[in-house]
């Protein structure tokens, strides 16, 4: 059954307000223009639209622009009108859109990649476009010259890019689930940390430059807060979504974070709460509650004449114990676990009933979310995806409406 479409908030929960519809393959990237009831798309199909609403309400392309390849990454700079579209041949190639959105007008092509472009990000103090791609490396090119300043390498795909504009450090998630910190210069580069924590590939990362907070998402269904200006390494696990995370985007003044999937999931996440840290799972031979012999630890198993035991971890506490000692299972959304989860049967006991209170909201997008954009200072969101389907949501019932959060009524 399709959304139904609602011209003002009806209850505390996203509010479809427009589909755009029209593509004849995947939509890669959907972005709201700043200040204008507009919406810009790169989609598989090869092409680049620009959307203004009309007086009907209704989306129309005033730009429909035919590429030579797919389109699979983009970045738009709305100061300067500058657009920069990736391609699955591995080059981005830069416009300029003129100020009333009904012209494109090409400015240069970028040799950027050997493949796919799976991110761009613009950074106009620098002049430089760096780009992360399917042929392992992110590379940034001067946009004055057009010419590679340098390139990184990988042992994996490239999947997603956030960028540090002041400080020129970049963050790179690849397939192999791993998320690498660099420090780029003009023609080289050092890298600062490699984080790990995700048994998926990473789908998506959101940089916060004013708490220092990366947050990632990955096809294993979860996402990882990283406390990088804290410098103590602490991470918080949260785990809702029951497909693979495809976008995030961190509300800095509501202290909210925004995520959605690719089973059209959205969830609405509570930060601005004093989270716990998931434990770090614990080795061990035998069970740490009842002492007895895991599988694999021969030796008990033949001393005490006993069968051994499968090994399963608490997700409170992380230590290692037998299917007997953790027969129940709990939510524990303080430490990010906002759906049953095993437990050892000790920890369930201590877990209060107010301890199993949500702190995020779930919503249903009714369509697979490939890509997702927000304009925070509006409240509104843009999601697509793989049903060639383009949804703007109004998001203010569930991350807040007034003045005092930043937001201003429209």
């Amino acid at each position: 059954m399709a959304a139904e479409i609602h011209s003002r908030p009806q209850s505390s929960r996203p509010v479809l307000l427009s589909k755009v519809e029209g593509h004849q393959d995947v939509v890669s990237a959907a972005l709201l223009i700043p200040k204008e009831d507009g919406v810009i798309t790169a989609s598989e199909d090869r092409t680049i639209r620009v959307w203004l609403k009309r007086d009907s309400g209704q989306y129309w392309p005033s730009i429909y622009h035919t590429m030579s390849s797919p389109c699979s990454a983009m970045a738009y700079h709305h100061d300067s009108r500058r657009i920069f579209v990736g391609q699955d041949n591995g080059a981005i190639m830069e416009f300029h859109i003129s100020e009333d959105f009904n012209k494109m007008n090409f400015v240069k092509t970028y040799p950027a990649h050997q493949n796919r472009v799976s991110a761009i990000t613009f950074c106009l103090t620098s002049e430089w476009v760096i780009s992360t791609g399917h042929d392992k490396c992110i590379s940034w090119m001067c946009t004055r010259s057009g010419s590679m300043l340098e390139r990184h390498y990988f042992t994996s795909w490239a999947s997603c890019l956030q960028y540090d504009h002041e400080t020129r450090h970049a963050f790179v998630g690849d397939y192999s689930g791993q998320i690498t910190l660099l420090k780029l210069e003009q023609n080289t580069c050092s890298v600062i940390t490699t984080l790990k924590g995700h048994e998926g590939s990473i789908t998506s990362l959101w940089w916060d430059p004013v708490q220092r907070l990366l947050f990632s998402g990955a096809s294993d269904h979860s996402i990882i807060m990283w406390d990088i200006g804290g410098r103590k390494g602490r991470t918080l696990l949260l785990q809702g979504h029951h497909d693979k995370v495809q976008a995030i985007c961190y509300i800095q003044l509501t202290r909210q974070l925004v995520s959605c999937s690719a089973d059209g999931g959205i969830a609405v996440w509570n930060m601005d709460i004093s989270r716990e840290e998931a434990p770090q799972w614990l080795e061990s031979d035998s069970c740490q509650k009842c002492e007895q012999p895991f599988f694999w630890n021969i030796k008990q198993m033949w001393d005490t004449k006993t069968l051994g035991l499968r090994q399963h971890h608490c997700r409170k506490c992380g230590q290692a114990v037998c299917g007997k000692c953790s027969t129940k299972r709990s939510s524990y959304p303080i430490m990010g676990f906002e759906f049953q989860v095993r437990v050892c049967d000790s920890c369930f006991e201590s877990i209060k009933d107010e301890d199993r209170t949500s702190l995020a909201t779930f919503h249903e997008g009714k369509h697979n979310i490939s890509h997702m954009s927000m304009d925070i200072s509006r409240g509104l969101m843009v999601t697509c995806g793989s049903d060639r389907i383009v949804k703007i949501w109004d998001m203010t019932p569930v991350v807040g409406c007034s003045l005092a959060t930043g937001f201003s009524s429209r």
